[in-house]
């Protein structure tokens, strides 16, 4: 082969080469995926305790409401709403019960129409939830009025 193939393709290895070097010394060792996959990402290992004991969790899971609201998490995993964490309606939960003694719940219609507004996109999986027309359907009162987002069914009322 001629050199005008050769040059860049070692100048492309040497470059390659350059940043493999440059990782083992700037990358700390424990610094990767680790045992939960993807989960949690890209991190150090050695953080683990700083974010144990520095940052406080926001967000418990459904698994932290069953226990006192079993009636509605009984209810709510009966319908399709049941993929969807308490903590995206009411808020996190990060300190609940003690304070505040009750979650604030957002009862806008936007709060709805994260999932509910109509998207042209016949291949996502959001072209599976039904939508409505803000502009058509009641535009001036709340969603919850009407449904209960812990019993929805098609044409839903409470």
């Amino acid at each position: 082969m001629k050199s005008h193939v050769w040059r860049p393709l070692f100048v492309v290895i040497g470059i390659v080469l350059l940043i493999l070097i440059a990782r083992q010394f700037l990358v700390p060792k424990d610094f990767g995926i680790h045992e939960r996959g993807y989960m949690y990402g890209w991190y150090k290992k050695s953080n683990e305790e700083y974010w144990k004991t520095k940052i406080a969790v926001k967000y418990k899971s459904a698994e932290y409401c069953k226990d006192c609201h079993s009636d509605k998490y009984a209810m709510i995993m009966q319908t399709p709403h049941a993929i969807i964490q308490c903590e995206n309606c009411h808020g996190p939960a990060m300190e609940h019960p003690s304070d505040p003694p009750k979650l604030a719940i957002d009862k806008s219609r936007a709060q709805c129409l994260r999932c509910h507004y109509p998207l042209p996109y016949p291949t996502s999986g959001r072209a599976n939830i039904r939508g409505i027309d803000p502009e058509k359907h009641n535009p001036d009162v709340e969603c919850s009025m009407c449904h209960n987002p812990h019993k929805p069914k098609i044409g839903g009322t409470k």
